[in-house]
């Protein structure tokens, strides 16, 4: 979608215009669901997070600034309305500051036979702290410093539970790598490296 298309669009939904705020939810659901899903345990409470973060979108459009990414404004608000959900829901318990040790290798073959959904999988079925973590630091790219703030918690809490989610997803992707299933197209080895 071309960036005039998006600023007529917007402009739509600053005048609370209904078509205007249903094309920019179609037109963004896919992008907004790929990282409602990254947070979620399951695709309902991804759904949930998503129509949270639209109706938020919605509320606060008119303080976008157009010379600015609209994907980049939208997934950070996506990204709140995770935590803020998995706040609410008591889903997080932070794991406290500990020393991190020696962290497992992982061969790049072993990933490059998980599809992005077997990875997907996988960081879901992290503890809800671990996976937040994990999506802030290794998906968006937040610093711990800016973690920790986001989160209300220590940085050395959130590198230890960083770790802590590096080292269940390597020992799980090792178990999976020990049956003979694995078949998919290739994954980013990078996301399991040390910070």
């Amino acid at each position: 979608m071309h960036d005039s298309s998006i600023n007529e669009l917007i402009a739509g939904c600053c005048k609370k215009n209904r078509s205007s705020q249903e094309a920019l939810y179609r037109n963004f659901f896919g992008y907004a669901m790929s990282i409602a899903m990254r947070y979620a345990h399951q695709r309902e409470e991804a759904i949930e997070i998503l129509n949270d973060a639209f109706l938020k979108v919605f509320q606060h459009i008119q303080t976008f600034d157009t010379n600015r990414s609209f994907k980049s404004w939208l997934a950070k608000i996506i990204v709140n309305t995770a935590i803020d959900y998995l706040r609410k829901q008591k889903k997080i318990a932070f794991t406290e500051e500990i020393s991190t040790g020696v962290e497992l290798s992982i061969a790049d073959s072993i990933v490059d036979k998980l599809s992005y959904n077997e990875l997907l999988q996988l960081v879901q079925a992290l503890p809800p702290a671990y996976r937040t973590v994990f999506n802030l630091y290794v998906m968006d790219g937040y610093q711990h410093q800016e973690i920790a703030h986001m989160l209300g918690i220590s940085e050395g809490t959130s590198k230890s539970n960083l770790f802590k989610a590096k080292k269940i997803l390597k020992e799980r992707i090792l178990n999976i790598a020990s049956t003979p299933k694995i078949d998919g197209i290739g994954a980013d080895i990078s996301l399991f490296n040390n910070e």
